[in-house]
């Protein structure tokens, strides 16, 4: 029987302070990242390739450290001082980036992954505590936290990036900064909603000697400030963190294997299942990625971004993609419930087949656009249309992942599967970086010559309608073997 005084209508309050916290560390997140590209292409003239190296070992490791972030609060800080601190280090990477030099870009970049491993895998965490086990509440719940979390991506690809657009990239690494402050404030304010489900394990202990004259929680920002130093030098040596990645992929497969082998048949299935949908999760999210990256450039050389007599900023054309989630999100949580109860829903991995059927399609929009360039710009309904089948194709997986690792590992590997999960969209960061290489046309003094457009368009209709036909065959397989790889799953779906 649920608790009597847990009130089944409406939503706890803390659900809405959680909502407006994470909004603006999603504004801070994503508005640093709509402008990172350009920065580090443009301002700091670091060429095409080496951009996109720097890039794609950022934002792989921005998804990495979820996974030590996540253990810290289980195990030591509790999830509340977890995203305090963390949202507190998001802040001040921000402003050390603003001093505008590129040893503080590295430096700012270090510690906002350190606060994002803090932030992001604990704010979740503690929406899904503030409802009782089964209570029927909590998928939309999390529904209207998504939407949060895409409000803040809205306005950081719309506001950010047009301040940064405008006035220089200084200012939108402020202006999310301060985005970030808000958040911490925001999440301080209504923490009296969620203290009772984000408390430390032992709160007794946190402050008292521990290790040596160390509490647990000084430990903790010891262990943060020494890990500052080692991304660092992971951000500047991309190709080192190209093998950490691999070799922690390597770990996490084995032990997954492992438990599968010692629990017996059924558990091993399902632990193969999972990897062979975490090898799909990379291609999807390899190509979807280059959303920050190489499609950024592309808009910037080769898109008419003229609206009327105004010109949308490059960075800008990032915002189709949470404005689309925005408008189908939740069209798409009706339909998938109307499946279920008319007994038609797709298998899991028949929706990964066809979400990465849809990301390739939207590549292949670029040979529709092609033939009606002029001047070698193409049309802006070209990215209108790639987002929109990249979101309706991200909408189809995303969502569908997360709550597929919930289902098929032993409840005790919960937290270390999530990891696995997120580990396989870092490795896929990772690989969009490289990815984005093959679009890298090194621009010498004189970009804005008509020739260099010309070569710039041919380079991006040939790797992108390349990608196009390679993700659809891939989506097309999956969607063949899709029976093949559902039996592994043992009837969850």
């Amino acid at each position: 029987m649920s608790n009597s005084n847990a009130p089944t209508v409406g939503h706890p309050p803390g659900l809405y302070w959680l909502f407006a916290a994470e909004m603006w560390e999603r504004f801070c997140y994503y508005g640093m990242r709509a402008l990172l590209l350009l920065y580090l292409v443009k301002s700091l003239a670091m060429g095409d390739d080496k951009g996109f190296a720097v890039y794609g070992a950022y934002t792989a490791l921005v998804y990495v450290m979820p996974v030590i972030g996540g253990r810290i609060a289980d195990g030591i800080l509790g999830s509340r001082l977890a995203v305090l601190l963390g949202g507190i280090l998001m802040a001040i990477g921000e402003f050390v980036i603003v001093g505008g030099s590129e040893m503080l870009l590295f430096w700012g970049m270090a510690i906002i992954i350190v606060g994002n491993g803090l932030f992001k895998p604990n704010i979740s965490t503690m929406v899904g505590r503030l409802y009782p086990d089964g209570d029927h509440r909590k998928d939309s719940g999390f529904t209207i936290f998504y939407i949060g979390i895409n409000l803040g991506a809205l306005l950081a690809t719309t506001v950010c990036a047009e301040v940064g657009n405008i006035y220089g990239a200084q200012a939108g690494f402020a202006l999310a900064g301060i985005g970030m402050l808000l958040g911490v404030l925001i999440f301080q304010m209504g923490s009296k909603h969620y203290g009772h489900v984000s408390a430390p394990p032992s709160p007794d202990t946190l402050h008292k000697p521990a290790y040596g004259p160390l509490s647990p929680f000084n430990a903790v920002l010891l262990g943060c400030m020494l890990l500052i130093p080692v991304l660092y030098f992971l951000l500047r040596n991309t190709d080192v963190a190209g093998y950490v990645l691999l070799a922690v992929a390597a770990f996490v497969i084995g032990s997954l294997i492992a438990r599968g082998v010692k629990d017996g048949k059924v558990q091993l299935d399902k632990m193969f299942g999972f990897i062979i949908l975490m090898f799909f999760n990379v291609v999807f999210w390899a190509c979807f990625e280059q959303a920050g990256s190489s499609l950024t450039l592309f808009a910037d050389r080769n898109v008419d971004r003229s609206i009327g007599g105004w010109e949308m900023g490059a960075a800008t054309t990032q915002f189709f993609n949470p404005a689309y989630i925005l408008l189908f999100g939740s069209l798409f949580s009706i339909m998938w419930v109307k499946l279920k109860q008319a007994d038609k829903d797709f298998s899991i991995p028949m929706k990964f087949g066809l979400g990465i059927l849809q990301l390739g399609l939207g590549y292949l929009v670029i040979l529709l656009a092609a033939p009606l360039a002029v001047e070698y710009m193409v049309p802006l309904w070209t990215l209108a249309l790639l987002y929109m089948l990249h979101t309706t194709g991200e909408l189809f997986l995303s969502p569908i992942g997360l709550s597929m690792v919930t289902k098929l590992v032993p409840k005790d590997m919960t937290a270390t599967a999530m990891g696995a999960w997120f580990l396989s969209i870092a490795g896929a960061n990772y690989a969009a970086g490289m990815l984005a290489k093959l679009t890298g046309a090194e621009h010498g003094a004189g970009e804005g010559e008509v020739l260099d457009k010309a070569a710039s368009l041919a380079t991006y209709v040939d790797v992108y309608s390349t990608m196009g036909y390679v993700t659809v065959g891939i989506g097309l397989f999956l969607v063949l073997v899709s029976p093949l790889v559902n039996r592994l799953f043992h009837g969850i779906r």
